[in-house]
């Protein structure tokens, strides 16, 4: 199938060839058969990608100051790599879809059922039912496409709160602007509308508002003042987007005492205290389409709120809009200004620097290709002859793409198939790193010939699964730590590597760290001390938010399975010898009622050689400060280890720095030795037991502080 993308890096935009998404839980496929490019959103995303990486900057100065403070902790390369991986992934295009079900997994919602959808402009899309609503018979699909721009529209007026016969204005007539003067004609209300373009002036009279045209140097505050009667306006809802203050200000400044402005738009918020204070002003922010955005267990999870306690969320915003038009309160037909094949989608892109544009229509063919549900594509047709470490990758994000993907290609790795849920990041990354192929069903990796080895660098909830289906399959298996969250999978996996017998495949975990060029001096060091040793870990982890998905329990596991494990086993490497015993505490909570996390704590790790690690892993540090700082006392000797960029000794004979010019973490060395077994037939880098007694010490220490 065909999706538009949207390249951040460079302002590219795509229509590109990618799997069929997989169907999960929960979720129904669509063909599309209508989509509107929202003219506000898609063309700000668009002039962000062309811009240069100084005006990227200025748009966005949060993003600045964490690059300077990720420069300060693991240098300028490392951040600059980052950054070009982060502004390099493929960012799908389009929130406004119309189509029809392929298949279900949702009840209620059958294949055929005509669907509208926040899905993105593709052929076929998937989506989670809190984010779908069915398409009444009445309504047709060009007039449905814009039922979460109506949405938006609708969520800024439930705000406002209008009653019948109140005053509002509607300042900014773009698309969701127009709606808006809809909505609140078949409210009831008295409407003016307020913008630059005359054309769009003249659309808002056809609703049945009064209009204040600014580009014939209409005052606004003087015309909302006379149109409420002198009264001021009841009410002012912002639909405009401009870097200006000044529609805020108007807004204040039209408005009655105690009267409620409601920001859609994107405006200056250079406030006027004086502007608020005199009339006790009321403002809010509109979030997007309604209760539930941007909260995953609503939206992924399928996981609704109670009527009685919020009326209207997402879904039921978009019914009600739905509803609207098929009674003919709204009528969205005027609104379309271009239509286009969604093979000409690029020109419609291009109508973007038309600003006179309203509802750009993008109609797909009735016709449905042959690779319309395909879930493996060919990304080129390119011969390769068999060898060993044929590698195929289930996921293609972030780490995946910048670190992993690079190092397997660096160590002589063949690139066989990239699997990922949604099939665009996938087909991205093999484009861009060589794969033979993309696909979104792991079937096509775990049955195939031409790979003897997979990847996994997918959620954690995931990897104890596949690494268990991977051995099963008879392939070597590098899972990106952790490799299960739970001991009963970790048995599971023990079993299905022993099942094996004399044809085990290798297993390799990425405890990258153990093999970086200062582990390895380290660990010299530290061997030439026949004693008990000291280490004591300062992770300066950095605080996560509670949302994260690696916060998750059933998805990411939290952070001490997720990221602590690293220095559980790079504990297990310096001192080696098995971990004996093991303690963790987490930072207390005076206050019993806010919830605490495993993310302040103190791991305690006693091995059977006698030696000792502390590793105190905390989230609640300065960024200025070294992310990870190990310490090893020994035999009246110290080594200090600073970000894997800075060795020093202390009292070593002949040694007392080490320095790399960036930082090593070990990442390519780690690959290397896993790619380098394979091809030989030698044993894997780190042993299975060895594997297994790390991730067991993790886990069980996890549910301790858990505990």
């Amino acid at each position: 199938m065909r999706q538009i993308l949207q390249n951040l890096g460079n302002g590219e935009t795509l229509l590109a060839d990618v799997p069929t998404p997989k169907l999960s839980a929960g979720q129904v496929l669509i063909r599309s058969t209508r989509t509107v490019i929202s003219a506000g959103t898609e063309r700000m995303l668009v002039d962000f990608g062309k811009a240069n990486w100084i005006d990227k900057a200025r748009q966005q100065p949060d993003k600045v100051r964490m690059v300077l403070k990720k420069i300060k902790t693991d240098g300028l390369m490392p951040t600059i790599e980052a950054v070009r991986s982060k502004l390099d992934q493929p960012l799908p295009l389009g929130y406004c879809n119309a189509g029809t079900v392929l298949e279900s997994k949702v009840d209620g919602i059958k294949p055929g059922d005509r669907i509208v959808s926040n899905g993105p402009h593709a052929e076929v899309v998937r989506m989670p039912k809190n984010l779908c609503a069915k398409i009444p018979d009445n309504v047709d699909d060009e007039s449905a496409a814009f039922t979460v721009l109506g949405s938006i529209a609708l969520q800024g007026v439930r705000l406002a709160k209008p009653t019948i016969g109140e005053s509002v204005a509607v300042i900014g007539l773009g698309l969701i602007g127009l709606i808006t003067v809809q909505i609140l004609r078949a409210n009831g209300c008295r409407v003016i509308g307020i913008d630059f373009d005359s054309e769009k002036c003249k659309f808002a009279q056809s609703f049945g508002a009064e209009t204040v045209d600014l580009s014939k140097g209409e005052d606004p505050v003087a015309a909302g003042m006379a149109f409420s009667r002198g009264r001021g306006m009841d009410a002012v809802i912002i639909t405009a987007s401009t870097k200006s203050d000044e529609p805020v200000s108007n807004a204040a400044n039209m408005s009655r005492k105690r009267g409620r402005i409601i920001l859609v738009g994107v405006v200056g918020l250079q406030l006027s205290r004086a502007e608020f204070y005199d009339k006790e002003l009321t403002f809010q922010v509109s979030c997007s389409y309604g209760p539930g955005r941007y909260d995953d267990s609503y939206e992924l999870k399928g996981q609704d709120y109670p009527v009685g306690f919020v009326r209207w969320t997402e879904q039921r915003n978009f019914e009600a809009i739905l509803d609207m038009m098929a009674s003919g309160a709204i009528d969205m037909r005027p609104l379309i200004s271009h239509r286009f094949s969604f093979d000409d989608a690029l020109d419609a892109y291009a109508q973007l620097d038309d600003k006179s544009s309203l509802g750009i229509l993008l109609e797909y063919p009735e016709a449905a290709g042959p690779d319309l549900v395909s879930s493996t594509i060919r990304l080129t047709e390119a011969k390769r002859a068999p060898q060993k470490a044929q590698c195929s990758f289930l996921g293609g994000g972030n780490y995946a793409g910048r670190i992993l993907i690079p190092a397997f290609s660096k160590a002589g790795a063949s690139l066989d198939t990239i699997v990922t849920s949604s099939g665009a990041s996938g087909a991205t990354q093999g484009r861009k790193h060589g794969f033979q192929n993309a696909a979104t069903s792991e079937d096509a990796v775990l049955n195939s010939a031409s790979t003897d080895t997979i990847a996994i660098a997918t959620r954690h909830n995931l990897h104890a699964k596949q690494t268990c289906e991977a051995l099963k399959a008879g392939k070597n298996v590098f899972v990106e730590k952790p490799l299960a969250m739970t001991l009963d999978e970790l048995s599971e996996i023990e079993a299905c590597y022993r099942a094996a017998g004399n044809n085990q495949p290798l297993v390799m975990v990425g405890f990258n760290r153990r093999f970086s060029q200062h582990a390895t001096k380290m660990k010299a060091l530290l061997d030439s001390v026949k004693e008990p040793k000291s280490l004591v870990f300062t992770i300066n982890a950095g605080e996560i938010p509670m949302d994260h998905w690696t916060q998750d329990p059933a998805i990411g596991g939290g952070r001490i399975i997720g990221e602590a494990c690293h220095f559980i086993d790079f504990a297990r490497f310096l001192v080696g010898a098995p971990i004996k015993s093991f303690y963790g505490a987490k930072l207390g909570n005076p206050d019993q009622r806010l919830a605490t996390t495993e993310d302040k704590a103190t791991l305690i790790l006693s091995f059977e050689d006698g030696s000792q690690a502390t590793i105190h892993y905390l989230a609640n540090g300065d960024k200025g400060f070294p992310k990870e700082r190990i310490e090893a006392f020994a035999g009246q000797k110290v080594l200090q280890l600073d970000n894997f960029k800075s060795l020093k000794g202390f009292g070593w004979k002949g040694f007392s720095k080490f320095k790399t010019r960036s930082q090593d973490k070990g990442q390519n060395a780690c690959v290397q030795a896993f790619v380098d077994a394979i091809k030989s037939g030698s044993a894997a880098p780190v042993e299975m037991d060895q594997l297994i007694e790390v991730s067991r010490v993790t886990i069980q220490l996890a549910e301790q502080l858990k505990g």
